[in-house]
Parts: C-alpha cells; sequence; structure tokens
C-alpha cells in the first residue's frame, strides 16, 4: 500500500502549465512533485514562437481583446471565461517579467514591443523576438530546478489517476493520487496525494502531421476521462496553416506573427490567393488560412503554398524572426529573398477535460490547466496568442483554489501497489509501433481538417479495433513508455471523432461535407461527452 498523502501537490506536465502552478505553490510555501516526461525543452510551450495576448496600451482594450476572442471562437466561447482571461492577461505578463522572461523591448526603451497576429485588431502581442515559449521555459525552468520546495520527477509519466470511486469507496469521487512510471528504471510507482493538476498539453500526436513534439500525447484528457470527468469541444482540433514543408523539418511552425508583419500566402506561380476566400486576407483567423490553403493545394494538385516575406527589408526579418531564419536557413531557404514551402499541421487542441475557473474537473481534487482543459475560452477556434496566457492565468487560478484548501484535513485512503503479477514482457514491439502509424494516418485521412460522415464513421470502425487491441496488450505485457502513450492516443481519437459525428454543421476548425452551413449562433451548443457511469 502506499504511503498517505501529506500536503504535497502533484503536477502532471513539465510545459509553462505545470511549471507556474509549481512556483505558485512553493513560494506560499506547499511542497510539490512536478513529473515531466521528457526534457523541459520537449514541452509545446518551448516551442511556442508567437507570444502572449494583453492589452498593455492605452489605445488598447480588454473589450477589444474580449471582442477578438468571441469572433475567433466562432459563437461557442464562454463570455465570462472570455473575460476572465483578458481581464487577468496584464498581470500575467508582469508576472512573467518578475520571474525573469526577457521579452523583446521597443528600440532603447524599456517599453514592450507588441506585435499583431491573425485575428487580432490590435497590437497586443507581448513576445520575445520569435521564440517566446523558449525564453518563457528557460526563465521558469531556472526557478522551478532552484526552488526546494519543488521535487522534479524527469521521465516519468503517469499512467492513471487513482480515485475514490475506483476504491469503491462511498460519496463524492475524489483523486486519491497517481500510478507514475519511471521509464528509467521501468517500474511503476504509487504516489498518494490529495490535489493533481494536469497540465499535459494538448493531444496533436493523434495525427500524423503535427507542429508539436512528440509529448503531445492527449495524456492529461485520456486520464481525467477514465477517472470520470466530462471533455468537451474535442472536435475542434486546429490545424496551424504554415508549418515548413521539408521532409526533415518534422513541421517547423512558421510563426503566425510572419503573416502579422506582411507576410503573403502564394500559388508557385507567385499569385496571391488568400483574398479569395476572406476579406481579411493573411490576417484571417488559422481555421480559414488552414482550410483556404488545403483547399488551393487540393485544387491544383500541390505539395505546399508558399509563404512570402521577401519583399520586406532583409535586416527587417532577421530582427523580427532570428530563429526561424536560422532555421530555415538550416534547410536551404533564405526567408529574406525567396517564399517558404508551407503545409497545415495538427497544432492545438481547443477542446479538454470540462473545468470551472478555478481549474476544477468534476473530480474533487483533480485540476486541469492549459490546452488539456476547456473553460470555454476558444470555443470552435483559437485567437492567435491566447494559450500561452492561458496557461499562465489558468495554472495560477488552480494553484490559488488549492492554497485556500487545508489538504492536511482530507481523509487518507491506503492505495494499491501497481501489479505486475500477471503480466510478461512484451514478444512483439512491432505491434505498439504500427497500431501507432496506423492511428495517427486514419486520424489524418478521415478527421482532418475537412470531414464527412463517412470518413469519420471509417475512422470510428478502425479506432474501435485499434482499441481492442490496445486493451488486450495493456492487459497482458508490462507497460512501457510508447504502450502508455498509445493507450492515451487512441482513447482522445475516439473522443474526437464521436464529437465530431455529433455536430451537424460546420463551425469553426469543424468543417464538415455533410453539413456545410453553421446553425444560427443562439442554436450553437458545446460538445459535452459524458463518462459512462
Amino acid at each position: 500500500m502506499a504511503t498517505p498523502a501529506d500536503n504535497r501537490v502533484l503536477i502532471v506536465g513539465g510545459g509553462a502549465t505545470g511549471m507556474t502552478a509549481a512556483l505558485r505553490l512553493a513560494d506560499a510555501g506547499r511542497d510539490v512533485i512536478l513529473f515531466a516526461k521528457k526534457p523541459f525543452t520537449e514541452s509545446s510551450s518551448n516551442y511556442a514562437q508567437g507570444g502572449i495576448a494583453a492589452v498593455m496600451t492605452a489605445t488598447d482594450s480588454v473589450a477589444a481583446h474580449v471582442n477578438d476572442t468571441l469572433i475567433a471562437g466562432a459563437g461557442l466561447c464562454d463570455p465570462e471565461a472570455v473575460e476572465h482571461i483578458a481581464t487577468h492577461a496584464r498581470a500575467s505578463v508582469e508576472w512573467l517579467l518578475a520571474q525573469g522572461v526577457g521579452f523583446t523591448r521597443e528600440n532603447d526603451s524599456d517599453a514592450l514591443h507588441l506585435t499583431r497576429e491573425g485575428g487580432h485588431s490590435e497590437r497586443r502581442i507581448v513576445h520575445a523576438t520569435d521564440a517566446t515559449g523558449a525564453e518563457i521555459m528557460r526563465a521558469l525552468t531556472a526557478r522551478v530546478e532552484n526552488n526546494p520546495r519543488i521535487e522534479v520527477r524527469k521521465k516519468h509519466i503517469v499512467v492513471d489517476l487513482l480515485t475514490s470511486k475506483k476504491r469503491g469507496l462511498d460519496g463524492e469521487n475524489r483523486v486519491l493520487g497517481v500510478y507514475a512510471f519511471d521509464r528509467k528504471k521501468g517500474k511503476v510507482e504509487t504516489i498518494a496525494a490529495h490535489a493533481v493538476i494536469l497540465a499535459t498539453g494538448g493531444a496533436s500526436k493523434v495525427y500524423l502531421y503535427t507542429s508539436n513534439p512528440d509529448t503531445s500525447t492527449g495524456d492529461g484528457i485520456a486520464m481525467a476521462w477514465r477517472a470520470g470527468c466530462r471533455v468537451a469541444n474535442m472536435e475542434f482540433m486546429q490545424f496551424h496553416p504554415t508549418c515548413l514543408y521539408h521532409p526533415h523539418a518534422k513541421s517547423f511552425l512558421i510563426s503566425e506573427a510572419v503573416r502579422g508583419e506582411g507576410g503573403k500566402l502564394v500559388l508557385p506561380n507567385g499569385e496571391q490567393f488568400m483574398q479569395r476566400h476572406d476579406e481579411r486576407a493573411e490576417l484571417a483567423p488559422r481555421d480559414i488560412v488552414a482550410r483556404a490553403i488545403d483547399y488551393e493545394m487540393k485544387r491544383g494538385g500541390l505539395d505546399s503554398v508558399y509563404l512570402d516575406i521577401s519583399h520586406q527589408p532583409a535586416e527587417f526579418v532577421r530582427e523580427h524572426f532570428p530563429n526561424i531564419s536560422e532555421r530555415c536557413t538550416q534547410f536551404g531557404f533564405d526567408m529574406t529573398t525567396q517564399a517558404l514551402p508551407v503545409v497545415p499541421a495538427a497544432h492545438y487542441t481547443c477542446g479538454g477535460v470540462m473545468t470551472d475557473l478555478a481549474a476544477r474537473t468534476d473530480v474533487a481534487g483533480l485540476y486541469a490547466a492549459g490546452e488539456c482543459a476547456h473553460i470555454g475560452l476558444h470555443g470552435a477556434n483559437r485567437l492567435a496568442s491566447n494559450s500561452l496566457l492561458e496557461c499562465i492565468v489558468m495554472a495560477q487560478a488552480a494553484a490559488d483554489d488549492i492554497l485556500q484548501r487545508d489538504l492536511s484535513q482530507t481523509e487518507s485512503a491506503a492505495l494499491p501497489e501497481w501489479d505486475e503479477s500477471q503480466v510478461i514482457d512484451p514478444d512483439e514491439q512491432i505491434v505498439v509501433t504500427h497500431n501507432w502509424d496506423e492511428l495517427r494516418r486514419a486520424m489524418w485521412d478521415y478527421v482532418g481538417i475537412v470531414r464527412s460522415n463517412k470518413r469519420l464513421e471509417r475512422a470510428q470502425h478502425r479506432v474501435r479495433l485499434l482499441q481492442e487491441e490496445i486493451r488486450e496488450y495493456y492487459s497482458n505485457f508490462r507497460i512501457d513508455n510508447n504502450l502508455i502513450e498509445l493507450r492515451n492516443l487512441v482513447t482522445v481519437a475516439e473522443l474526437i471523432i464521436n464529437s465530431a459525428l455529433q455536430r451537424q454543421e460546420s463551425r469553426g476548425l469543424h468543417y464538415t461535407l455533410d453539413y456545410p452551413d453553421k446553425l444560427p449562433d443562439d442554436e450553437a451548443r458545446h460538445t459535452i461527452i459524458e463518462p459512462v457511469a
């Protein structure tokens, strides 16, 4: 049996959300265990290029930020959630500055440099050149690794949440702890806790092509679902319109800010096409731009379209996009003189585990924040640079709610150790590898940018077959990192497909050939999936 929980908090995920929550709790005197599957540099937060949306000038307003978010969300945002996030944006930027984040400044001044991205009516993107996420992670990592109250367990992946319902206990369903797999030792440890924060990021790795790192396997969403939490709006998977098209680039992201600073999308012959799809052209929201590129590629039989900012002065391009420019050079492209080949790729999970504005889920003591959660901020589409903002605001909300509670007064329950007595070492790892590939290809082919009921039903059939295979494999063999992630991805894939089949309209990121029109906004509803009792 596991040792009863003390006053510590478990945080699952080593990105900006997990680190922010850990620091907030530790600075207030709470002990924290932070689980990270891979090095902190392999979190989605570290790959974020654009920045953080926040009202920082007198010419801008929270009301304008809210309105831009509501427009991008295509009628499905929760206005209260949008207002909450936008109102706390400036304080979040100031908190990050206090942690040592070096945001880009205006020339020879202390004023923060603000850029503009698609869907924003004002320049309000606080950034660190074109590598904002990496700079935030650098600063937070330094603080986390030097905080004696934060125990970082690297190369650990949480297998599942332990709950009172799973233990057959009476009363409300509450979290009791976790099973965590130590990848170095190959062992599963049982760790008790009265509070757990899921900060695991999104699930874009469910698709064949993604801008996300390999860690984005939907772990938190799948674990919360199995624990008894509702999930919402999983059909709204955002495809970033401009990822570098190169066999070795692994879908390297070309920031939205490139279009914000004048970059044009063109066909191989140099013809601009975005004005045919939306009057905002390159500054239209991402779902519109991604669909436009997908349409032009299919119409012309193209491998890619092109993003061209070479008309801007070379010094301007290198100054604003030093990291993107350098990375493109490594792949043989000079963005100061030539257009970059780009394609859409899965980028952001707009749905997730349902929470309130304190990040509380349906299971007592269990919190979810950041990309794995759904608070109603993003609606049917995410406005650029609201994601890092949500990470900071909601991580602090989760921590603040926990700090208001005396966890030591919560009744403890003895937890069983992980049982491996009935399993053996896997005999054919190739089964897991093949299932990984089959799942991601089926999702790309049938549940991508443009969908139909027929495609979704094909994907549903394949996913159910894969689930059976994985369930049998999981029951009979010792687990490893790949099997844990594959199990979670198949769960998330089913949630995405079932959500997509329920939505009988095209809205935001969900476009279906069977229902190409959008319902009136007053008829718009969230797609909520409830666990089977």
